[in-house]
């Protein structure tokens, strides 16, 4: 009898502390009013977006529009303007190049003597293989 004696006031011990931890819950997040939570989401606004991260600005240009005019002008004329678009630099290929057909012919008949050479010579590649030497 002793031990369901104990049992019980060990099982009685551990409801009552559970309970306690469960009134303490309820009482915090008990209902807010309308006004309440209002006010509460008034004084934690962000702004949408980054979280309140605003951009930086950067600063007004002191030279007018007419002022930029004319230094583009002189800059051209003096051919000292980078190259527009992406290419900046390389030479840019509209792709209205024409190769002439004996150009390709000569550059193919090049391409089949070397590849003959190397045939010869022994130092051709496996079908499949690649080699990273260079010439």
């Amino acid at each position: 009898m002793k031990m369901k004696t104990a049992l019980s006031v060990v099982a009685a011990a551990a409801v009552a502390l559970f309970a306690q931890a469960t009134f303490a819950q309820d009482a915090a997040s008990a209902p807010k009013s309308r006004a309440d939570v209002k006010a509460e989401a008034k004084a934690n606004k962000t702004p949408a977006g980054e979280a309140g991260q605003a951009p930086a600005k950067m600063p007004k240009s002191d030279k007018t529009k007419a002022d930029r005019k004319a230094e583009t002008a002189e800059a051209k004329k003096a051919h000292e303007l980078a190259p527009a678009g992406e290419t900046a630099g390389e030479k840019a290929t509209t792709g209205t190049e024409k190769v002439s057909k004996s150009d390709k012919a000569k550059a193919r008949a090049e391409r089949k003597a070397e590849t003959a050479r190397l045939r010869k010579e022994g130092k051709l590649a496996p079908a499949g293989e690649v080699t990273n030497e260079k010439k």
